[in-house]
């Protein structure tokens, strides 16, 4: 059965991501199909010191520039600071399989880590750390706003499209690598100090289905996160019935599925922004609604019938944008940012990198604006194992 259940899952998957992919196959023409990793490029500019190499479009062995971005230069993600790339060993324990996690670590230039808030940015399907680092660019926000950037990476033994389990609580499955993603920012704030109230957590898609579970299953992790394009919670079960969320939503009501996630618990509550493009033909708009109305209710600021409750609601009209602003005390809770005519992508990303588009305004710079006004000032570990164990 769990294998028919993957190969369905698999193939829905490949069903839809199709579309983009021959968008990717189409943005590419023209490109050579050798282009080297990002990482590589970051070698070479590192090896050219003293050159402005990060602002110059990088060259293959015969001479043929690689394909830049419209809306800004690869290299430039990567050349300035520190790349770290490893593994993460979990050990078995009473709760969770032992299991390792690959990931990359981006460090700011001629910045001290101790007090330094940290970004964790979970992919989305068919996606690495590199990929989604040169596509967001978060790094280059990085250097500006010095914060680090951590990027776990899902293996494709643990998934073929390297996939998170969102869907699927157990701890073979996403509830493992929630854990996973636990203990390896635990590990990091210990080993370089980061500023344990200051870690926010941002995913694309999939990755946005599991910060999602990290939210409700461990929050005292968090100060905030972000959800771009990502499926509404605590309905899907399975890889067939992920498919039906990401194209329908939720049919149960949104809030009763949260408060059955959490029983008889109190949620210490979770800022949040939501990114939704309203051409998604992957995850269905009406996820980012759905999700908006499951924050709410997680920050208390929703009674169990969805009525709001004590909260400012602000809406704003941008360019080709609509922010919708849920206030406590004149600071942003909840938003909801609906993107006009973009799809199942990253908005205003590299434009070259699969599964980022041109069209809309910049998600790393909402995201970190976002990020930048709130601080965990309580972290209870004690709380979120018990969560875990309660949700799980």
């Amino acid at each position: 059965m769990t294998k028919n259940l993957t190969k369905l899952w698999a193939g829905g998957m490949r069903r839809l991501l199709a579309i983009q992919t021959r968008a990717a196959r189409d943005a590419l023409k023209g490109a050579r199909i050798d282009t080297p990793r990002p990482q590589a490029i970051w070698r070479a500019a590192q090896a050219a010191a003293g050159q402005a190499a990060r602002h110059v479009a990088p060259a293959h062995a015969s001479g043929a520039p690689v394909r830049e971005s419209r809306v800004g230069p690869r290299a430039a993600a990567w050349a300035a600071g520190e790349w770290h790339r490893a593994e993460h060993l979990v050990p078995a324990n009473d709760q969770h399989v032992g299991r390792s996690l690959p990931y990359g670590l981006y460090l700011p230039p001629g910045r001290k880590t101790a007090g330094m808030p940290l970004v964790v940015m979970l992919h989305g399907c068919k996606q690495s750390m590199d990929s989604f680092a040169e596509g967001t660019r978060m790094n280059l926000l990085a250097d500006r706003h010095g914060f680090a950037v951590l990027y776990p990476e899902q293996s494709e033994r643990a998934h073929p499209h390297q996939c998170w389990h969102w869907y699927d609580a157990r701890d073979a499955a996403g509830g493992g690598e929630a854990a996973s993603i636990v203990s390896l920012i635990d590990t990091l704030v210990e080993e370089h100090g980061f500023d344990r109230s200051r870690v926010y957590l941002a995913g694309l898609s999939a990755g946005a289905g599991l910060a999602m579970l990290l939210a409700v299953r461990s929050p005292s992790r968090f100060a905030a996160i972000a959800l771009h394009s990502g499926p509404a919670f605590g309905e899907a079960r399975s890889g067939v019935t992920a498919l039906d969320v990401m194209r329908r939503g939720v049919h149960h009501d949104p809030v009763a599925l949260v408060d059955t996630q959490l029983g008889a618990r109190i949620h210490p509550g979770m800022p949040a922004i939501v990114v939704q493009g309203d051409a998604d033909t992957v995850v269905a708009p009406v996820n980012a609604e759905q999700l908006a109305l499951q924050l709410l209710r997680l920050n208390g600021l929703a009674d169990t019938r969805g009525v709001r409750q004590g909260v400012v609601s602000r809406e704003t009209f941008k360019d080709g944008y609509r922010e919708q602003d849920y206030e406590l005390d004149g600071a942003s809770v909840v938003r909801l940012c609906r993107v006009a005519d973009l799809d199942h992508a990253w908005s205003g990303g590299d434009d070259t990198v699969p599964f980022h588009s041109s069209t809309g305004p910049d998600a790393s710079t909402l995201i970190w604006n976002f990020f930048e006004a709130h601080r965990r000032e309580a972290f209870d570990e004690a709380y979120d194992a018990e969560l875990t164990q309660d949700v799980g």
